[in-house]
């Protein structure tokens, strides 16, 4: 018998059971020493202590002993890996022919395109699709797609991600279409995301659903009329009915009592401000069911790359007019490019374009992922995604990728996730102050569009948080701008009006 974690013996319960987070420490701890004994072996192998299993399941200690030496060194290789956001490959682009770190000397491009996430794949796609230019795409990174960057993790064989769970989900039919082109190369499969949370020592669904309110407060609501008359009884409206920050808007969508257990103390690890210091768009984009509906997202279509977001992103640039080249600073060759670049396509951080502009810099949120592979041929806990929305524990959430299509392996893998305000930019941070900064970086902007055919795109660029459909939506819209609308059959069904109403879902699809 393989070696198992305390959490292998859990099982999915239904959305209405909750567990206490006691209980599941004291069953998993007595679980995991009924295998350690039943796994010890006389040729002067190994058994685990008490002490041991109690600080691996509270996460206190590493507790090494649990593991093969071939396992901690893969657990340690991908720790690393995690931690630094770096390719366990030295480049990953998913057998994509790539330059690496050089740029061919004497060739020109129609477009030069600075990051290869989604906003720079997509719109150098564009160019070489429909307009047959030539690209050159550029990232610092050693890999492809940006922070929807996948791959398949060696010594368990899981496919994960580097950057955090990205769940895609939109209600957009030119998004949709746009992501299954290539759907005979790398389909795209149906995925509905369900999250739960503990919540006053409970196991309960978020986003806040029926069963959450029952399981929190003793109630019997049993129909969405029930439900919309309770929320009603708890809510307190914002003065004048515009609410000036996260907390008022969150209190008047869901009352005091539900605010302090589920947004307050999350908003405050999330971000490392109090709610009422953030706009209020921070807690009005986050769903609240008025039914039994245990989904994280309630748009039309949600979805999953079935070979990875990876592989998608490598069909997205396999064309003849694009070049990508992996592990370069745009800044170190800007002044080798002068000449070479019809326009300019930049998705950085705007703030880091005009470095030397004295406006200071903008305020990013980022996150330090804590990586860790168990043995265990189940599943570590009962859902992919578990929030830990209270004080209890300084991380927000824990992922466990086998869950995604139901992975096999004899292998799992769980990232602890930290929000912190150093390494790689992910979230701008919405208030009034970075809001002010932004503007005025926008106007430099402008300015070096009109001057030198530099285009500002992407979630940085734009000092804005896009989720992965709004972030392709973007990417169309401003090729339609640049370029005068040209004719795209391959997602458009002319009826452009229609398009231009719907609009991406603002529910976020990685935190």
């Amino acid at each position: 018998m393989s070696t198992t974690t305390a959490a292998a013996t859990f099982k999915s319960y239904p959305q209405s059971q909750s567990i206490t987070m006691k209980k599941l420490l004291f069953i998993g701890t007595a679980f995991m020493m009924v295998f350690a004994i039943m796994n010890w072996k006389k040729d002067g192998g190994w058994m685990i202590n008490e002490t041991d299993v109690t600080n691996y399941v509270t996460g206190s200690d590493n507790s090494s002993s649990l593991r093969s030496s071939g396992l901690k060194k893969a657990a340690n290789l991908l720790k690393e890996a995690v931690l630094k956001s770096k390719t366990i490959n030295e480049y990953d682009s998913a057998g994509l022919p790539f330059q690496k770190k050089t740029i061919p000397s004497d060739k020109k491009y129609d477009v030069c395109i600075v990051g290869a996430g989604l906003s720079g794949a997509v719109i150098a796609e564009r160019y070489a699709s429909i307009l047959d230019k030539t690209s050159l795409v550029m990232d610092l990174r050693t890999h492809i797609g940006g922070n929807c960057y996948d791959f398949r993790e060696p010594h368990s064989g899981i496919m994960m991600n580097l950057y955090g769970a990205h769940l895609f989900h939109t209600s957009l039919d030119r998004v949709y279409k746009y992501i299954t082109k290539w759907q005979d190369s790398t389909p795209w499969k149906r995925y509905d995301h369900t999250v739960v949370g503990w919540l006053k020592d409970k196991l309960l669904p978020i986003p806040v659903n029926i069963n959450t309110v029952n399981g929190l407060f003793d109630s019997h609501i049993q129909t969405s009329a029930e439900m919309d008359e309770w929320l009603k009884s708890v809510q307190i409206p914002c003065e004048g009915g515009e609410c000036k920050n996260a907390e008022e808007m969150a209190v008047s969508r869901v009352g005091k009592d539900l605010f302090d257990t589920v947004f307050k103390t999350y908003t405050k690890k999330q971000w490392d401000k109090e709610p009422k210091e953030l706009d209020a768009l921070v807690t009005a984009r986050i769903p609240v069911r008025n039914d039994f509906d245990p989904r994280y997202f309630a748009d039309k279509y949600q979805l999953l790359p079935s070979k990875g977001y990876t592989a998608w992103f490598a069909q997205v640039l396999k064309h003849r007019n694009i070049d990508v080249v992996l592990g370069i600073d745009y800044f170190d060759v800007v002044k080798s490019l002068e000449g070479r670049c019809g326009k300019t396509i930049f998705t950085g951080p705007i703030d880091g374009y005009f470095a030397n502009s004295g406006l200071g810099k903008l305020e990013y949120r980022s996150i330090n992922f804590e990586a860790d592979i168990i043995q265990n041929k189940g599943f570590f806990q009962t859902h992919s995604v578990v929030n830990y929305p209270g004080p209890e524990v300084d991380f927000t959430r824990i992922v466990e990728y086998k869950h995604y299509f139901h992975q096999e392996s004899d292998y799992t893998v769980t990232v602890k996730e930290y929000s912190t305000d150093k390494g790689d930019p992910y979230y701008p941070v919405p208030n009034p102050a970075n809001h002010e900064l932004y503007e005025k970086y926008r106007e430099l902007a402008q300015k070096e569009e009109e001057q030198k055919n530099v285009y500002f795109v992407g979630r940085l660029a734009s000092y804005k948080y896009f989720n992965m459909d709004a972030a392709i939506d973007n990417a169309l819209n401003m090729f339609n701008t640049i370029e005068k609308h040209p004719s795209q059959p391959d997602i458009e069904d002319g009826n452009q009006e229609a398009q231009t109403q719907q609009k991406a879902s603002t529910v976020s699809d990685s935190v």
